[in-house]
Formats: structure tokens, sequence, C-alpha cells
């Protein structure tokens, strides 16, 4: 998206997109991961604020505003261009703010060109089809952004945790092995090269909280009735399995990020922060697009000026 032509989509202030772009990779490309090999998710600090402080709050809830009116900005001309699809996927342990992250960064997104699809435990159905299938049926169309709360990747987190799940899901024995999980990376790596090879752009967002930072947000959920419906004790139970949950994390990760279809390892102990890094890194991923308004050939100008001159004959 080459250029200095500002973003005056609808009732948004006109701005300098390269500046705005600019802005978004400096908050964003810290924890952009593009190549695993040596990623280690120790590296990055579930509190980190970046040059950010408390005292910076007020200025990073202006950031985010901004970007979420470039959000709606990118979303009308990826719209009205009907060439890309933008695919969000959000993983993270419970209570790392997915929900109000998707909340908050999506808010001026024009409905209709969103899709918001959460996945989970797979039905009946589903566990009669491959892994993937579920997920494929809700892949955005192209000039939507398609946003995943979990995803395909549950089948090398939870299901590489509690391996119980795997043996349920009636897949023929002779392929239930020791390298079952490296194959599905594998396979995660080449359906998203297949995506991006097709038109679909990909944001991997991993929302990075700490176990003592999800500790304090469980009894935030049963000290507040407002949030006592969100409260379950199977999330609690989970803990138990911290260790190999961010093992699994890190595995996939590791596996599976590639330029084309990058993980942003966000760090999520701090909320203001964490929606101002996702909506960073989703125009991250837009900018590198040629996104454009289509142009109109001749016979349709002759089109426009005759219906003009119409009118104004009224």
């Amino acid at each position: 998206m080459a250029g200095s032509w500002e973003l005056t989509t609808g009732s948004i202030p006109a701005m300098k997109l390269d500046a705005l772009v600019k802005r978004a990779r400096q908050l964003s490309r810290p924890y952009r991961i593009s190549s695993g090999r040596r990623f280690r998710l120790k590296s990055i600090d579930p509190g980190d604020t970046l040059d950010f402080d408390r005292s910076d709050k007020p200025r990073a809830e202006a950031a985010l505003a901004d970007s979420v009116r470039g959000l709606a900005a990118l979303q009308d001309v990826l719209y009205a261009q009907d060439r890309w699809a933008v695919l969000v996927v959000f993983q993270a342990m419970d209570a790392a703010g997915k929900d109000s992250a998707i909340r908050h960064v999506m808010s001026g997104v024009n409905p209709q060109g969103c899709q918001v699809f959460s996945f989970k435990a797979p039905s009946s159905e589903e566990l009669d089809h491959d892994y993937l299938w579920r997920c494929v049926k809700c892949l955005p169309e192209r000039g939507r952004i398609g946003i995943f709360n979990r995803s395909y990747y549950e089948e090398v987190l939870i299901v590489r945790v509690h391996k119980e799940i795997l043996f349920g899901q009636k897949l023929p024995a002779s392929l239930v092995d020791k390298d079952v999980f490296e194959h599905r990376h594998t396979d995660i790596r080449n359906f998203e090269q297949y995506l991006t090879r097709n038109g679909v752009a990909i944001c991997k967002l991993f929302l990075h909280v700490s176990k003592d930072q999800q500790k304090k947000r469980f009894f935030e959920r049963m000290d507040d009735a407002e949030k006592q419906w969100k409260f379950s004790a199977a999330d609690v139970k989970e803990r138990e399995h911290w260790a190999e949950y961010m093992r699994a994390y890190e595995d996939a990760i590791r596996e599976t990020a590639t330029d084309d279809a990058p993980w942003y390892v966000v760090p999520a102990d701090h909320k203001w922060f964490t929606r101002m890094v996702v909506a960073s890194a989703i125009i991250d991923t837009m900018a590198r697009l040629d996104l454009r308004y289509p142009t109109i050939d001749g016979s349709k100008r002759a089109e426009l000026a005759a219906v003009r001159r119409a009118l104004e004959r009224e």
C-alpha cells in the first residue's frame, strides 16, 4: 500500500495513512514472530508496555481511538475493492482478554464487513469431519475481516495437553502416533500458505497473560456480580497444566510462524496496552495489502456524467 494518501472515509478525520502505519509497526513489530526457529516464549514479558507507563494510559487510549478509526477506513477500502480477505486468529489462556480486545478494537468496523466466530468443543457433526472442516466453513469472504476467537490451533494446544480428547476424535488408530502433533503443525503451515496464496491475509494473535494476572482476574470475576457469569471452575482447573500449555503454545508458534502468516505474541497483563497492540497488528497486516478504492473506466464516467446532467435538469 504505497503513497501517503489520506484516510477520509465517512466521518473519519483526515490522517496520513503512512503515519498511522508507521506507528502501528512501532507498536506491533517488537512482538511479531515471522520465523520461530529461535523463538522462546519467555523472551516476551506479559507485563511489557514498551515506553508506556500507567500515567500514559490516556495517551494509549487516544492511540487506540485513532487505530479504531484507521481500521474502519481500511476495512471500507477492503470491502469496496473485494479482492482480499483478512483472517484474524485470537488464541490465549482463559481471562487473557480476547473478548474485550475484539470488542474494543473492532468497535468502529462496519458490521457487514466483519464476522466473528467462536470455536468451543467440537459437536458430534464436527467430529465426523477433519479438524479443519469447521473453521474452513467460517473463513471470511473477499472484502471482509474474519475473526476466529480460538481456532484450529486448539488441536495442537488443548488436545495436546489433554490427549484423551485426541482419542475421542474417531481417527484411525494407526494415525494417532507419537508424531501426530508434528504432523498437525505441518498441516496448519500448509493450510495457511494455501490461504495466503488465495488472497487471505492472516494475522495470528497470542494474548500472553501471566499466571499471576490470570489468578487476579479470576478473583475479579468471582467478586463482581456482572462478571460472575464468566467464571468457570474448569478454567481454574486448567491452571494445573500451565507449564504444559506454555510448552504447547511455544511449539505451535515456533512451528507455524512464517512471514506470510506471522504470530504476534501480545503482552496481556495490561488490557489497555493489549488492545493497542492488537489494533496495531491488524493495521500492520492490512497495510501489507495493495488496498485501493476501485477506479471506474471511461464508459462508467460517461454514464455518471449523463446521470448528473439529467438530475440537474429536474
